[in-house]
């Protein structure tokens, strides 16, 4: 049952996110698609894996542990809480958010809420729903679509900040990137 939860919030975050996209402002400059490209193909083979293109018939070979129902409760929590973190980033930065890495009209370091405990408080959200979900998981193939979506979404944040660094000012932005972590609180990258 719990997996079956932790399917809901997915759905549940994927049509919210979507249909959130229409809140935001007009969109000035753009990163070349190229930049972004090789994160994008991480984190939708990634999302593939995570989410089980393989028979059922294949799950007992394919399965490193089973979580208790307690665990698995936990994890569904921890997945929720994962979106809750990504909504709260999302509400902060406002019309300033977009799916692609953008320079928005109106533009500026966003340093405080989320984005004082992360420079990339979306994608550790994510990253927290997608590995509470493989632990759930507890396969193979879901324990490696989590490493391909945190590659991913790695190389996008590094992309955003390249981007972000040319367009906010190189002083701005490294102002900010050396008091705040990057995906994980108190881990300078």
């Amino acid at each position: 049952m719990h997996q079956i939860v932790i399917y809901f919030l997915w759905m549940l975050w994927i049509i919210s996110w979507t249909a959130a996209a229409l809140w935001s402002t007009r969109t000035e400059r753009r990163a070349p698609f190229g930049e972004e490209l090789i994160s994008r193909v991480f984190t939708v083979i990634g999302a593939l894996l995570l989410f089980g293109l393989y028979s059922p018939h294949y799950v007992s070979v394919l399965t490193l542990w089973r979580v208790s129902d307690a665990t698995g409760w936990m994890l569904a929590a921890l997945t929720a809480a994962g979106f809750l973190f990504t909504w709260w980033a999302r509400i902060h930065l406002g019309q300033l958010w977009s799916s692609a890495v953008t320079l928005k009209t109106g533009h500026h370091v966003v340093n405080t809420g989320p984005y004082r405990v992360v420079r990339h408080p979306i994608y550790t959200g994510i990253i927290i729903a997608t590995f509470a979900t493989a632990i759930d998981k507890g396969t193979y193939v879901a324990v490696a679509g989590a490493v391909l979506m945190l590659v991913g979404w790695f190389i996008k944040a590094r992309v955003e900040e390249r981007f972000l660094r040319v367009q906010l000012g190189v002083d701005a932005y490294d102002a900010y990137a050396r008091r705040t972590a990057m995906l994980i609180p108190f881990v300078r990258v």
